[in-house]
């Protein structure tokens, strides 16, 4: 009897710290066991957090699972989170997709803030964004519109239909694939390419459940994500892998004059330009961050 009273005061107690600790502050709407607010997210996260900041504030916090998450929506906050205080949050949550899509996180954008984040932004923007960087490519960027237009004109002039959208999303491809990897991946040749890529971005943006409740995670073992992710993760290696190996077979020489960002980086690797050594899956890491830039400005073209 001793023992059933004491467990029934356990749960009681256990029950009212869950409901203290859930109920509704000025800030933070109640959240359930296990899963926190995750449950509030809805199909459209934006407009749940939308719906949500009218009742709490621009500043509100969500617990996803055991992770605490800062919802931001106003000018001044985000001022406030992205100049004032940026280096606090400057890092981003280790996520199990990237750990496998992304080279243990040896990407620019998942990187955690520090000296190798740096030097690889720098070696971004002095090489691939920088304003004499965009100069070089016209030629390539002049080609494939020309291409574009030319493709245009012949349905016109045959009454056949023009998919637009389509047409710019393979303008978009040729275009940084030859910048990038110094040929293009479209037409027949290119279908498994473009197919390897959604699957890449679909993954890499896929919730996986370990990452917020971790004695979930087998769920996505039966799922097959990790299988999943792994082998296109392999897939996409072998890809960069080859697009790296072809161009120290076929080297272009050692001036700082390149026709695409893998020669810029074996340049980087040979000369040590920046200060620090690169190795080659820091490479293919970092071609990573144009592929997928690639596939953003596809979708915006869609």
């Amino acid at each position: 009897m001793l023992l059933i009273i004491s467990s029934i005061f356990l749960i009681l107690f256990l029950l009212i710290k869950w409901y203290s600790n859930s109920t509704e502050t000025k800030n933070s709407p109640p959240k359930l066991p296990i899963i926190g607010n995750l449950h509030q997210l809805g199909q459209f996260p934006h407009r749940s957090f939308q719906s949500l900041t009218k009742k709490y504030g621009p500043f509100m916090r969500l617990n996803f699972g055991r992770v605490p998450v800062l919802v931001i929506s106003s000018a001044d906050a985000a001022h406030e989170i992205m100049k004032t205080h940026d280096h606090v949050f400057a890092n981003r949550p280790p996520k199990i997709n990237y750990d496998i899509l992304l080279y243990n996180f040896r990407d620019v954008s998942s990187a955690p803030y520090g000296e190798y984040w740096r030097q690889l932004r720098s070696i971004c923007v002095l090489h691939l964004l920088s304003a004499k960087s965009v100069r070089s490519f016209r030629a390539v960027r002049e080609e494939e519109t020309r291409l574009m237009m030319e493709k245009i004109k012949h349905c016109s002039s045959t009454s056949l239909p023009v998919n637009l959208s389509e047409l710019m999303a393979t303008t978009t491809n040729d275009i940084v694939c030859r910048v990038v990897l110094g040929k293009k991946y479209s037409g027949e040749s290119g279908k498994g390419f473009s197919k390897l890529l959604m699957d890449f971005t679909e993954l890499l943006g896929a919730f996986v459940v370990g990452d917020y409740v971790p004695w979930l995670d087998c769920l996505t073992h039966l799922s097959g994500y990790y299988a999943r992710a792994k082998k296109v993760a392999k897939q996409f290696d072998d890809l960069l892998e080859g697009v790296v190996e072809d161009h120290i077979d076929n080297p272009k020489g050692d001036s700082d004059e390149h026709e695409d960002f893998v020669e810029v980086l074996l340049w980087i690797q040979r000369t040590e330009s920046l200060g620090f050594p690169i190795d080659k899956t820091v490479i293919k890491a970092l071609l990573l961050v144009s592929e997928k830039l690639k596939s953003l400005l596809s979708f915006e073209a869609k």
